[in-house]
């Protein structure tokens, strides 16, 4: 779902390894482009209901209240997807609002389409890197919660240094966290969920809520993929840390 690198194609030569090692190097994204069909009805829904639940990327605070018309805990998801998962949270959590960040259109497109047919209103998107809206539009300390679904493990062990869950990335997390807020990430590759467990145990503001992996939340709806992956016997691994007090 989201890496942290803009990476458009997988480099398999040394020249092009060193290209994009050099670009990562330049710019961290929590994202990489891929292609993708818009469909009929995604495009529908992003002309529809884009305009209210679409948020423009701004560098300046959000005000959760004012965005989405009263005071409640508010969870950032980082890479969506095409938001299945995401639509069934916010409508199991009626009383928590919800932003997810996704730059791929036919996802955007995809989840504001659940939410018209679902009548979800806490939920809003931006299609925009998470770590620029971290950094300009989520205040210190604001957050209930940050979910990281399935993000792209980039299997090779090269290209390991372009997964989203490092150490800076998780700092950056643990300040926008209130006391008390969560990080929530899943993984169905068994060495990303090493490093994650390593890398959140290594952050000092956060503390493991289990031993190491934590019981899937009731909250989390199993996926399609997830689920035929859980009947074929593939694992799948929940972490859950919170934000010392």
């Amino acid at each position: 779902m989201s890496s942290p690198d803009l990476a458009p194609q997988d480099p398999d030569t040394p020249a092009a390894e060193a290209e994009a090692g050099d670009r990562h190097h330049r710019t961290i994204k929590t994202f990489v482009m891929r292609a993708g069909r818009t469909t009929e009805g995604q495009a529908r829904a992003l002309a529809e209901l884009g305009p209210h639940f679409v948020l423009p990327f701004a560098q300046a605070p959000l005000d959760y209240a004012a965005t989405f018309g009263r005071t409640a805990p508010v969870v950032l998801e980082i890479g969506f997807g095409m938001g299945d998962a995401t639509a069934k949270i916010a409508q199991t959590l009626p009383d928590t609002d919800f932003i997810g960040c996704e730059v791929h259109e036919p996802g955007v497109g995809a989840l504001l389409k659940h939410i018209g047919d679902m009548g979800l209103s806490n939920l809003r998107i931006l299609r925009h890197d998470a770590v620029e809206v971290l950094e300009h539009m989520i205040p210190p300390a604001s957050l209930a919660g940050v979910h990281i679904f399935f993000p792209d493990p980039w299997h090779k062990k090269r290209h390991n240094k372009r997964r989203l869950i490092q150490a800076p990335l998780v700092a950056h997390l643990t300040s926008r966290l209130a006391p008390g807020g969560y990080v929530h990430c899943a993984t169905d590759w068994e060495p990303y969920a090493q490093q994650m467990l390593e890398v959140l145990s290594a952050e000092p503001g956060l503390v493991n809520t289990a031993e190491t992996y934590a019981e899937k939340p009731a909250y989390r709806p199993l996926t399609k993929f997830e689920n035929r992956g859980l009947k074929l016997g593939h694992g799948v691994w929940d972490l859950v840390f919170r934000k010392r007090a």
